[in-house]
């Protein structure tokens, strides 16, 4: 009989599993997947993440895997290059975009080293239940072909957008909407890329970030109309839609792409709820969006973190189950309702908001100013700190741009 048994170990699961055993809880973590394995997905770490890792005691791990800290960003919106450095602060840097067979693994271990039993290769087949509560599950060791019952006090899935979790308990979707992008991405090396970069042209959303091994992950989004067109000629469309940005393009073309394309239009957007008798849900399972703001990863740390202390608190007595799981997605919408919505706002290639581009014409050439707006923007720093009325004004007044009040 275990405490907890998690359906998945990737982002999500691993992280819960990790959290809930360094707190003395008797962690199943089970996987259909063998590890080290990449998988096809973004692997973009920012906002909450970082700081998440560091305190984790998991940073270390990460740089040590070849893979450079983010300190250098970009983003042209078709306005114009907006540029910083040294994005950093107490220790972390803007980001990080650690592989995921990279990153799968060090959270996979960090689990088994908290005392977590890690089960790979094992297929959930089933819920077992009684009395209408999620009681355990029925899995099968895809090497042998042995089926074993587990049982737990919470079955946690953390089994993706697609989770069958989700769909055996008929958890309920809502602030949904249908994918808006299909993406496509892949590795160049001999590209100079020391750090992220961000495009927006029209209907293409361009993403060029540093990864491990000094390779840069290039990505591009389309309108998820155009799948079907894209998916059969890839690299032309993805060439075609390159040249909308001439200073990408042209280090992509003196580089050389050392993997296929991977792609997808599987990318709903949608809140799950999180919970219910025996059961909850975490990462992707719980909350998928699509990948225009690279959210993914660190909403996942970040609800790990939250549904681990709602678990704590349920099995301590300090909270029914039922109240500390409503207080987890309380919080879990709270912390990321307004991005998701802003997330959706900009892979539905809706223009940007005026107010924004004023704001980013007001600190063009002011390094310190930008800096610090995009660590206001990512909470490295209190927000108020720089969205403030007086800095505002002050930047506007120093730049002679229009204000977004006139």
């Amino acid at each position: 009989m275990h405490d907890v048994i998690i359906v998945g170990a990737r982002c999500g699961g691993a992280s819960t599993a990790m959290l809930l055993a360094r707190r003395g809880f008797k962690v199943l973590l089970l996987d259909r997947s063998s590890f080290p394995s990449d998988i096809p997905h973004g692997h973009v770490i920012h906002r909450e993440g970082p700081r998440l890792l560091k305190q984790w005691g998991l940073l270390d791990r990460i740089l040590a895997s070849n893979c450079p800290p983010l300190t250098n960003h970009l983003t042209d919106f078709g306005d114009f290059p907006l540029a910083a450095s040294d994005v950093a602060v107490d220790g972390f840097a803007y980001g990080y975009a650690p592989r995921r067979k990279v990153l799968d693994q060090i959270l996979v271990e960090a689990a088994v080293g908290a005392g977590a039993d890690f089960r790979e290769r094992v297929l959930v087949e089933g819920l077992l239940t009684e009395d209408s509560t999620v009681c355990g599950v029925r899995a099968r060791d895809t090497r042998s072909g042995a089926i074993n019952e587990e049982r737990a006090g919470i079955v946690i899935g953390a089994d993706g957008r697609n989770s069958r979790i989700a769909n055996w308990v008929g958890a309920t979707a809502y602030e949904s909407d249908p994918p808006a992008t299909c993406w496509y991405f892949s590795y160049w090396t001999d590209m100079p890329c020391e750090g992220i970069e961000i495009y927006l042209r029209r209907d293409r959303i361009f993403l060029a970030v540093a990864t491990n091994d000094a390779l840069c992950n290039v990505a591009v989004a389309f309108p998820v109309e155009m799948f079907e067109q894209v998916r059969g000629n890839i690299e032309t469309h993805f060439n075609e839609a390159l040249a909308l940005v001439p200073q990408l393009e042209e280090r992509v073309r003196r580089a050389r792409r050392v993997e296929r394309f991977s792609g997808t239009a599987d990318l709903p957007n949608f809140y799950r709820k999180p919970y219910g008798p025996g059961w909850a849900l975490v990462g992707d399972a719980g909350c998928h969006k699509d990948p225009a703001l690279a959210l993914g990863i660190s909403d996942a740390f970040r609800d790990a973190e939250l549904l681990a202390s709602a678990i704590v608190d349920s099995f301590a007595g300090k909270q029914s189950f039922a109240a500390a799981m409503s207080n987890y997605e309380a919080c879990r919408n709270q912390a990321g309702m307004d991005v998701y919505k802003e997330n959706l706002h900009f892979a539905q290639f809706k223009p940007v908001p005026e107010q924004v581009l004023r704001l980013r014409a007001a600190i063009r050439g002011d390094a310190e100013a930008t800096r610090k707006f995009l660590m206001a923007r990512d909470g490295m720093i209190p927000p108020e700190n720089f969205f403030n009325p007086e800095n505002i004004a002050r930047l506007f007044a120093n730049s002679k741009t229009p204000s977004p009040s006139g």
